[in-house]
């Protein structure tokens, strides 16, 4: 058995991905179907510090909650939760244009309605703001979703350029997911 153990005992690693992102002091950060963790919410408070805002977007109100009641133990003040359907244009409570870094991490596979869901994040992300896209590689795995809610790179490049985004890079995320980073022009 293969031993996939990253920074942090996680499968993901926040932090790598959080630095790709380019995430910095002041910046306006949305993590678009945040989960009931927040992890990167939570992570990406860190790099944009108090003078920061970290959205925490998600169509569950029970994963906003979870979010909303760490952030106020913790004393975030900075993490704002949004309830959200994104696969509606216009639906999310965020100014267009305002946000500085996108995340779409391990979001679009649970949606048939990929190109849309990207759609909304780029009205939200500012000219030359970024879009983070981390998700399941097409490819068996012995967990994670079934191989045909997945999107492959490809498929996600082709949506992306066809929405006006540009690919800036990839990089790697680990052996079952890839990471992609988008600027929007």
């Amino acid at each position: 058995m293969i031993n996939i153990i990253t920074k942090k005992n996680a499968l993901l690693d926040v932090d790598l991905i959080l630095e790709k992102a380019g995430i910095k002091d002041k910046m306006v950060v949305a993590d678009f179907g945040c989960g009931t963790s927040g992890r990167y919410v939570f992570g990406a408070c860190r790099f944009v510090g108090k003078n920061g805002t970290v959205y925490a977007v998600d169509i569950l109100k029970t994963n906003l909650e979870s979010v909303f009641r760490k952030a106020k133990t913790e004393n975030l003040i900075n993490i704002k939760t949004i309830w959200s359907n994104l696969e509606i244009l216009n639906a999310t409570n965020i100014e267009s244009g305002s946000v500085d870094v996108g995340l779409l991490i391990t979001t679009l596979y649970q949606s048939n309605k990929k190109a849309e869901i990207i759609r909304e994040v780029i009205r939200i992300i500012r000219k030359h703001g970024k879009l983070i896209i981390v998700e399941w590689k097409s490819i068996f795995t012995p967990f994670g979703p079934p191989l045909e809610n997945r999107v492959s790179e490809e498929n996600i490049k082709n949506i992306a350029g066809r929405l006006g985004l540009k690919l800036e890079a990839e990089f790697f995320v680990g052996l079952y997911h890839y990471g992609l980073i988008f600027i929007k022009l």
